[in-house]
């Protein structure tokens, strides 16, 4: 597999904030469907998601930091 860049790497990121909101919210929307106990379980969901969300996000950008930060390292110049 073919190493991925950082934009591919943002990319990821960004789909992956997404997912992660989208499924907490649709969690508790079913939890309170079935539950009939509007809208608690929905902020939960949200909540949740968006933790996880970040946690997951500070993981994948965290690489790219110290890659970039690394003292002595030349970097390429694209023309």
């Amino acid at each position: 597999m073919a190493k991925i860049g950082p934009a591919g790497r943002l990319i990821g990121a960004a789909f992956y904030i997404g997912v992660c909101i989208f499924l907490g919210v649709l969690g508790g929307l079913k939890l309170d469907e079935k539950l009939d106990t509007q809208p608690i379980f929905v902020l939960i969901g949200l909540v949740l998601g968006l933790v996880l969300a970040f946690w997951g996000f500070y993981q994948m950008v965290i690489p790219l930091i110290k890659d970039n930060s690394k003292p002595g390292q030349k970097r390429e110049r694209r023309q």
